[in-house]
């Protein structure tokens, strides 16, 4: 079989989530996570975060979808809410900093009363600071430090 594609993806460009709730879901990623809110280029129903500069002059976002948004001869619509937390398809979503500000994050979320818990990833030098949405989805606050990787 021949496994020469002749491209290689360098970047995520866009996550989207469908939400049930899309003012409470844009209030905590604008206010509790702090992602820049995107103007211009959406319809009704559809919010887009910046989160990193990207690749190739796409900038890398979070785009928020009212269930019944967006275009439906490129996404499925539903009518309903779609299954969120548990049961949704998203096991989570991961957002990198600076391990340095990783104590800024925890902070934060504990002059806010924001719930969360901690985890270190040694065989690959990650931690990460876990929280839900307001939608019960896993956002994960992750960053690297060598002084958490196993040694081999």
């Amino acid at each position: 079989m021949d496994t020469t594609r002749g491209f290689k993806v360098r970047a995520l460009g866009e996550i989207a989530i469908r939400c049930a709730d899309i003012e409470a879901m844009a209030a905590f990623y604008r206010d509790v996570i702090g992602l820049e809110p995107l103007t211009g280029g959406h319809g009704d129903g559809i919010v887009f975060f910046r989160i990193a500069e990207g690749f190739g002059g796409h900038t890398s976002v979070l785009a928020l979808f009212r269930h019944d948004a967006g275009r439906p001869e490129i996404h499925p619509q539903a009518t309903a809410p779609p299954q969120t937390g548990a049961k949704s398809s998203l096991h989570h979503i991961a957002l990198s900093l600076p391990f340095a500000e990783q104590q800024a994050a925890m902070d934060w979320y504990d002059r806010i009363g924001q719930t969360y818990t901690i985890q270190n990833f040694g065989w690959i030098g990650w931690r990460g600071i876990f929280t839900t949405d307001p939608e019960g989805n896993t956002v994960e606050l992750v960053a690297y430090d060598a002084s958490l990787k196993d040694s081999d």
